[in-house]
């Protein structure tokens, strides 16, 4: 049985209406939200070891690729990865980089396990929610989390996965980029450049 306030919190996040999210945010595959990835398997934040931007790691059936998280811009990818060391693994879930983070191991989040960064060191959450299971909705929110008040003030539905199974959804290590990955797309958020 439900208790009162779980059934007042499961009503809110029912009537949250999705907006995109709010400034200093942008999507990075602009004018798209999102990009269409098909057998999408997890994702991981690396460094490029060259400026330090923030590039995310794609490991889907299709095979692996790396893309810029401020231009969506694709800078690596390989159609046919070593089936030894395709898939994440290890105790890590790690796979080896490619393109710019050749030799670096990227750990992965997604179907085998694995989390990305729920917030970030300036105040920023992100949490995921099913008040409709087995549909997933993104919060974005100012307040720790909290989601007090009506959406639109510190907290924002930013995402609804309504037609594919979410795979994972958090912030990079820096907390400068924003990813939701589920097994048919990637949407990247940035408030950089």
């Amino acid at each position: 049985m439900f208790t009162e306030y779980e059934v007042q919190l499961r009503d809110r996040f029912l009537a949250a209406p999705l907006s995109p999210a709010p400034a200093p945010w942008r999507p990075a595959f602009h004018p798209r939200l999102a990009t269409p990835i098909g057998g999408l398997l997890g994702i991981g934040f690396a460094s490029d070891p060259g400026s330090g931007q923030d590039l995310v790691m794609v490991v889907s059936q299709g095979g692996h690729g790396v893309f810029d998280t401020t231009t969506g811009k694709l800078v690596a990818r390989d159609r046919d990865p070593d089936p030894d060391i395709s898939d994440p693994a290890g105790p890590h879930l790690t796979c080896p980089g490619l393109g710019p983070l050749a030799g670096t191991p990227v750990r992965i989040a997604g179907l085998h396990g694995g989390g990305l960064h729920a917030t970030t060191d300036d105040g920023w959450s992100l949490d995921v929610v099913s008040p409709d299971w087995p549909h997933h909705r993104i919060l974005l929110s100012t307040d720790g989390g909290l989601c007090h008040g009506p959406a639109g003030g510190v907290w924002w539905h930013i995402h609804h996965t309504s037609h594919s199974p979410l795979r994972t959804a958090g912030f990079s290590p820096t907390g400068h980029t924003l990813a939701v990955a589920t097994s048919t797309d990637l949407t990247i958020l940035t408030r950089v450049g």
